[in-house]
């Protein structure tokens, strides 16, 4: 009810003119100033907690088709960089911003936020309540929405509405094929950045591992660099056989966005053949949903998601605590985790299962991002687990196996 007051009094104060509107698809709508790319676009709308990072956010593919609204007040004051980029395109819908983007205050800026979001083509709104969106968003669970950005202020809410009525949503859809690499490509071996030497080279690619790629962040490429392995990054559909055939001392499956279980459909195969013929697998995120699909777990979408950059996992093994870099809308199921699969981490947020392994296989998975480092590098020894296993299995023969 009290949102509804808010809209009804914007909607008398005939005064009020606004450059930039989101409308939910229940008809709620909420307006601003619009900023970046002039137009329309729809998505589901959800909310992030993170304080720093906003470029890497909205350039992480997992944000495909998505609209976030960000709850720390002060972003864009930052402004943006060439080196910050998680990928070398942005997927996400629209941005949602509290205060006005006031000018870059930072020795490493090269392009202000407002020119930057223009130029990838994507739809931003300052001057909301974030905090009141939030609600709502906590309140409706992930709801469909459409964002529009128009310097003569004239938005067609009829048009909006059915706009986000009509759009059938994030649930059955696969789209890591969307984000995905179209032809496979060798990483650049650029190892983590360094204040001092900025993103350095590593000329020491002694393991070889292959990433499918659902949708890669640059900075899991750039962690596998920093523990000596060259990587090779396939797209989604990539066939198990070409895989094997690459000679892979493991496999890493990437974070991505969309429904894992429509994304299983040609990727579940693909991963029990890899586990058939005992190569390490490594999963983040999506990657994480897919691997426990293929071991016979289950997923489902989930009321809001963990999106932020401080959500606590407890590693079960060791009984520590992680600061945690999260971004997912489904999770795995845990009363559908077979038995021979081992739950390694759980949210202390809402227990939802953050990890898992099958140790004899030497495949595991975390459902969070360690290469973000928001701890800041609490969950970096899971890059180095990896790199265990790999060589565990280079050294009982296994590689025999190509």
């Amino acid at each position: 009810m009290y949102l509804r007051q808010i809209i009804d009094r914007k909607k008398n104060n005939s005064h009020n003119f606004s450059t930039g509107i989101l409308v939910f698809e229940d008809g709620t709508s909420f307006s601003g100033n619009g900023i970046g790319y002039e137009g329309n676009a729809v998505g589901e709308v959800c909310f992030n907690t993170s304080i720093t990072g906003y470029q890497e956010i909205i350039t992480d593919p997992s944000y495909s088709d998505q609209i976030i609204n960000f709850t720390f007040p002060h972003v864009g004051n930052v402004g943006t960089n060439p080196e910050d980029n998680e990928a070398d395109k942005a997927w996400v819908k629209g941005v949602i911003f509290n205060s006005n983007v006031t000018e870059p205050s930072n020795y490493r800026s090269i392009k202000k936020l407002d020119q930057w979001l223009k130029k990838r083509k994507i739809v931003g709104i300052v001057g909301l309540d974030t905090r009141v969106i939030t609600n709502y968003i906590r309140d409706k669970g992930a709801p469909k929405g459409t964002i529009q950005f128009s310097r003569k202020g004239e938005h067609g809410l009829k048009q909006l509405l059915n706009k986000s009525k009509s759009w059938n949503g994030l649930l059955g859809l696969d789209l890591a094929k969307k984000v995905s690499c179209k032809n496979i490509y060798h990483w650049s071996s650029l190892k983590s950045w360094d204040k001092k030497k900025g993103y350095k080279k590593n000329k020491k690619n002694k393991y070889k591992v292959v990433a499918i790629d659902y949708g890669i962040k640059k900075n899991i490429l750039r962690c596998f660099s920093d523990i000596n392995c060259g990587v090779t990054v396939v797209p989604a559909d990539y066939s198990a056989e070409k895989i094997i055939k690459l000679g892979p001392d493991g496999v890493f499956l990437s974070n991505g966005p969309g429904d894992p279980a429509a994304t299983g459909k040609y990727a579940i195969p693909i991963i029990k053949k890899l586990i058939i013929n005992k190569i390490p697998i490594f999963g983040i995120c999506l990657g994480h949903q897919l691997l426990s699909l293929a071991l016979g777990a289950k997923t489902k979408k989930m009321p809001l998601g963990h999106r932020g950059a401080n959500h606590p996992v407890k590693d079960l093994s060791t009984s520590k605590v992680e600061i945690t870099s999260q971004n997912h809308g489904f999770e795995v199921d845990p009363k559908s985790i077979p038995s021979s699969v081992k739950i390694t981490h759980k949210s202390l947020f809402d227990g939802c299962v953050e990890g898992i392994e099958v140790k004899e296989k030497k495949v595991f998975s975390v459902q969070y991002h360690p290469e973000a480092n928001p701890g800041p590098q609490d969950s970096k020894y899971l890059f180095d687990k990896f790199l265990k296993n790999i060589i565990t299995a280079k050294k009982s023969g296994k590689k025999k196996r190509y």
